[in-house]
């Protein structure tokens, strides 16, 4: 597994040195939050489980929001950059945060990692104080279906593993502070024919639904997903279901109508799991 990556560093740094602390505190203390940026190469082996939870004193993660609260959408070439916003509290001030997310049923059988690159040689989060004993880290996260996104089975589900560290070098490490969702990009289109049309005649609709496939970094066809044809009369802002159907092998869609008065017709995608809701463009039809 090219990715398996990433967090075997997390475990060795854990293990060394104090954060910007004396050497003699080293093996105290929680080490320098920027050495436990891993490589996120496609080359580099996976080794070694990120640690469990674990924490020295009295600092504390309170809240973890990632990518403003929405979904990780990623298609099949450009990187997707994201932020991790990481919320923490000690009493003597907050120094940096942590976060990444990994993929797999537990740390010691990860398949995947998506790592922040550190602001200089010491520090990965970029904080703001909200108070004396409050700060919030941003880091910057990039999911690559060239690299770190490699394979269509990461779709979906991903943990978010966080980490903060005091002035007074307290630190704690949650390992799954919370879940997070990458999705494989969707397309949808529509046509509908013939245009113009008389009134009552029938109307063929098709159209395709696709999403990214990371492995070939081209779209394919999603089979066998419902589909709603939705309709608007010309003057209107709203769409109403006229009614759905299932994608075929091929992720084509088809289906007729009666024309009735102008409008424009589109087919919707709610959505799945790996895969985000998307709408097609309207297509107008002038009926006669």
């Amino acid at each position: 597994m090219r990715i398996r990556a990433t967090v075997a560093a997390v475990t060795g740094a854990l293990a060394l040195s104090a954060l910007a602390v004396p050497a003699a505190q080293a093996d105290d203390h929680m080490p320098n939050l920027a050495s436990l940026v891993p490589s996120t190469s496609k080359a580099t082996p996976f080794t070694a489980a990120a640690p469990a939870d674990e924490s020295l004193g009295d600092t504390k993660v309170t809240a973890v929001t990632v990518n403003a609260g929405k979904n990780i959408v990623v298609g099949t070439t450009v990187k997707k950059s994201f932020t991790v916003s990481v919320t923490a509290t000690d009493p003597e001030g907050v120094r940096d945060a942590f976060a990444m997310l990994w993929h797999g049923p537990d740390t010691d059988n990860a398949d995947g990692a998506i790592v922040p690159e550190t602001l200089d040689d010491t520090q990965v989060g970029k904080c703001t104080d909200s108070s004396a004993t409050t700060a919030t880290c941003k880091v910057t996260l990039i999911a690559d279906p060239k690299d770190n996104i490699y394979r269509n089975l990461l779709a979906g589900t991903w943990k978010v593993w966080a980490a903060a560290v005091g002035n007074d070098d307290d630190y704690v490490i949650r390992e799954a502070y919370k879940t997070a969702k990458v999705q494989r990009a969707s397309k949808l289109t529509v046509n509908a024919s013939p245009e113009p049309v008389k009134k009552g005649k029938t109307i063929t609709v098709t159209g395709k639904l696709s999403r990214a496939n990371w492995e070939t970094h081209k779209y394919a066809g999603y089979t066998g997903q419902p589909v709603k044809l939705q309709f608007r009369k010309k003057n209107s802002n709203t769409y109403t279901t006229v009614k759905t159907i299932k994608s075929n092998s091929t992720g084509q869609l088809k289906t007729t109508v009666k024309a009735s008065v102008d409008g424009y017709f589109r087919y919707s995608f709610a959505g799945t799991s790996t895969t985000p809701a998307v709408n097609a463009t309207g297509d107008f039809v002038d009926v006669k």
